[in-house]
């Protein structure tokens, strides 16, 4: 059974399906020019799966990398669309990860003010998370997500068979955002991580952290409010990956050295030995300074005060505007510097 998502403005459905690319155009409307973006790093055969079942179909291939999701690949995506004489009635298809999937989508905002959008996510990061809730974005001047749009997919294709092809880095790093929603929200989530069998129940952890993240959509469609608990861990995430350049490490990665920060020191242990149990590590390679100041660029900035999401114990949250002094602080405390 299809997960359904609805929103204000519209509502989706989410297909987990093993093999689902083998029958693509039964699930997805392809009867129409198609454009398929995607990535050096995805196996072609995702891709010209869909292709194969286009009636009118072109691939584009954009370099793997976060730093993929910039203007100029934004504007190429466009630039292909107009060469295609690609109408409102037409779709552009994400296959690839949270990178493909949130510069596709906005692309795809963008056109003709809106055409349609399928996100086909190959990677466990992208399915467990990016995948869904509309967020659309490129990173701008250094800045990550800062120049984006709220636009929601027709459509999203989870096909699990997709994961067998992925290095054991690219496991921990998806499965760290799961990690993060099983923190805030279900412990029994929490559970399947803690004794260790998160691996061998991968399909569990992406539909359980899925019904998390819908259910959080559908109440706060645009981060007004209790959407920002998806944010826990991110606020020092976004500033590693910016200090990063967004070239060593990958976004889980970042958001395991965001989470314990976020964390009561009575659970910051429990919290701590799991992401080291999926091989993430959560020491700072930055001094607190340089990340105070990227800090000051996010989002969830208003004025000299930042909003956190601090974890008092397993799911039992709370948002909290604190200053940028006491973010400081906070940062030293868990780090013991």
């Amino acid at each position: 059974m299809p997960i359904t998502v609805k929103t204000l403005q519209s509502s989706y459905d989410i297909v987990i399906e093993k093999g689902a690319l083998l029958r693509i155009g039964e699930i997805l409307n392809l009867k129409r020019r198609v454009l398929v973006v995607t990535d050096s790093g995805v196996p072609s055969e995702y891709s010209n799966a869909v292709l194969n079942a286009s009636k009118e179909g072109t691939v584009l291939v954009l370099p793997e990398g976060e730093s993929s999701k910039n203007i100029d690949n934004l504007q190429l995506i466009l630039k292909k669309l107009v060469e295609n004489n690609f109408t409102r009635t037409d779709v552009v298809v994400a296959v690839g990860g949270g990178m493909i999937g949130d510069l596709s989508g906005f692309a795809a905002s963008m056109y003709m003010r809106g055409i349609d959008f399928y996100n086909i996510p190959t990677t466990v990061l992208s399915q467990v998370d990016s995948s869904i809730g509309g967020k659309t974005a490129i990173d701008f001047m250094g800045i990550k997500n800062i120049v984006g749009a709220f636009y929601q997919p027709k459509r999203v294709v989870i096909d699990i068979e997709t994961l067998k092809t992925l290095p054991q880095r690219q496991i921990s790093n998806g499965l760290c955002e799961a990690f993060k929603m099983a923190c805030t929200s279900d412990k029994s989530l929490f559970e399947i991580f803690e004794k260790g069998e998160a691996l061998n129940k991968i399909e569990t952890v992406i539909e359980k952290a899925l019904l998390i993240k819908k259910d959080v959509v559908e109440k706060d469609e645009r981060e007004a409010g209790l959407r920002k608990i998806l944010n826990f861990g991110h606020t020092v995430a976004h500033a590693v990956e910016s200090a990063d350049n967004m070239k060593n490490l990958y976004h889980g990665e970042c958001v395991a050295i965001g989470m314990p920060i976020m964390c009561s020191p009575k659970i910051r242990n429990r919290v701590e030995s799991v992401l080291k149990s999926l091989g993430l590590k959560t020491e700072l390679s930055y001094t607190v300074d340089e990340l105070i100041e990227l800090c000051k660029h996010d989002k969830k900035t208003s004025g000299d005060k930042i909003t956190i999401v601090y974890l008092e114990d397993i799911e039992n949250f709370e948002l909290r505007e604190i200053s940028f002094s006491e973010l400081k602080n906070m940062i030293r405390e868990a780090a013991q510097i």
